[in-house]
């Protein structure tokens, strides 16, 4: 219970009533907010248009060809550090990150051994209920939420055992938004590590921002405590610090706009701020060790959204500069099928495109200052987890057009992950003023 103590004393000693208060008020904030800016609904309650007929299917293919052939180079993970268990140990890098380059995206807080094959973890999370009060969570969403599959990035980590692995099993406790925790796991032989985060949809665009990294550990914690799979002789083992702490940042403009409960609740200071705020951190991961699973699930899952974009932000690329923003608007369409085979092959398909208006516009007074534009947006994921096999990929096309505008360009990405070791990791960015860009 020692463990239990360091690990989940923030949440036990809050009360539920005080945690009620403080939920009722992030969400007021973040449902009116999202009101302003942005709405997400079913896609059966929207009028989807007809993918356009067009070049960019055949642009893309070709990108992928050249990326296939050109960024397949993945160097080991840089540094790594050893956990163990009894005789067992685990050397491998204690983040997860979007290329091969050894910079962290999000730090590796949980750490799973025993009966700890992801698509386990993924039962055993979805055999439980969304009642948490137990632990002194309170009956709002996300706390109160069951555990689904989750949209998200593909990330990777890395093992002396394995090489990189790739994240193919993300889940997440809450829906898309307005705010979800979430979960991402990465088998390393016997082993499975995992980032767990809490994060909010920044209103009018598609992107999450982590707020805390402990909250989510914590509930993740407590929800194997409550599954009863545990080992009971040895339950959970902390480790020694194995990555940067505090981790990573929330920028000003998004924590300003926080309410001081939510504020308090992810530990951070009450008043404004003038500089980002680190995002608090031990350290530390903590080793559950399994004991039992649960069975399986067979079937097919698929979700469809439709995200309403309507936001100022920074200009992705071909940028003249930090001043350059522009005013993005227009549905973005997602689609996810999650299949679980009765033989246990997990696999994982997302699609997203949209036709967006892009307007330049001054981020100081949110003026526009010149003619919107075109903005064709697609974007894939894919995994499969089986026995021996595990792979995740994602794809990003972004096209501003028309391409006689100097304010059009191109951006392109490519990240595979593999077991068999086809790994590419790749970027092509073309602006009007400037021959092909790659790195």
């Amino acid at each position: 219970m020692k463990v239990l103590n360091r690990k989940v004393s923030n949440v036990i000693k809050l009360k539920q009533s005080k945690w009620r208060k403080i939920m009722k008020n992030i969400f007021v904030f973040l449902i009116g907010v999202t009101m302003l800016v942005a709405s997400m609904t079913g896609c059966e309650n929207a009028v989807e248009p007809q993918m356009p007929v067009d070049s960019l299917d055949s642009e893309i293919s070709e990108l992928e060809t050249t990326a296939n052939k050109y960024g397949a180079y993945a160097p080991p993970a840089s540094p790594l550090v050893t956990v163990s268990v009894g005789e067992d140990n685990l050397a491998f890098w204690p983040y997860s990150g979007n290329d091969f380059s050894s910079n962290p995206v999000c730090p590796i807080n949980l750490i799973f051994i025993g009966e700890a094959d992801p698509r386990d973890i993924r039962a055993a999370l979805f055999s439980l209920d969304g009642d948490r009060s137990t632990a002194g969570f309170p009956d709002v969403p996300p706390f109160n939420d069951t555990w689904q599959d989750a949209i998200g990035f593909v990330e990777a980590s890395y093992s002396s055992e394995d090489g990189w692995t790739a994240g193919s099993i993300q889940l997440s406790c809450g829906d898309y938004g307005p705010a979800r925790f979430h979960l991402r796991l990465y088998r390393m032989g016997k082993w499975t590590v995992a980032n767990a985060h809490f994060e909010i949809l920044i209103p009018g665009t598609t992107d999450h921002q982590v707020i805390s990294w402990e909250l989510a550990e914590q509930l993740v914690i407590s929800d194997f405590i409550r599954s009863g799979l545990l080992n009971p002789d040895i339950p959970m083992i902390p480790t020694e610090q194995i990555n940067e702490a505090p981790f990573s940042s929330i920028p000003a403009i998004i924590y300003n706009e926080l309410p001081p409960d939510l504020r308090y609740a992810i530990g951070g200071p009450l008043e404004d701020v003038g500089e980002d705020i680190p995002i608090g951190s031990d350290g530390h991961a903590l080793i559950l060790n399994l004991a039992g699973k649960v069975e399986r699930t067979s079937g097919t899952i698929q979700k469809d959204l439709v995200i309403e974009f309507g936001q100022f932000i920074p200009k992705p690329f071909c940028s003249s500069g930090p001043m350059d923003y522009v005013f993005v608007e227009g549905p973005v369409y997602m689609t996810q099928t999650i299949t679980l085979s009765d033989n246990g092959i997990y696999q994982m398909s997302f699609f997203a495109h949209g036709e967006l208006s892009i307007t330049p516009a001054n981020p100081l007074t949110g003026e526009f200052i010149g003619e919107s534009l075109t903005a064709h947006a697609r974007e894939a994921y894919k995994s499969r987890l089986t026995d021996g096999f595990a792979s995740a990929s994602s794809m990003l096309f972004q096209k501003i057009i028309p391409s006689s505008d100097p304010g059009a360009g191109r951006l392109f990405t490519f990240f595979h992950v593999s077991s068999s070791g086809a790994n590419v990791a790749w970027q092509d960015i073309k602006c009007p003023s400037a021959e092909w860009a790659t790195e």
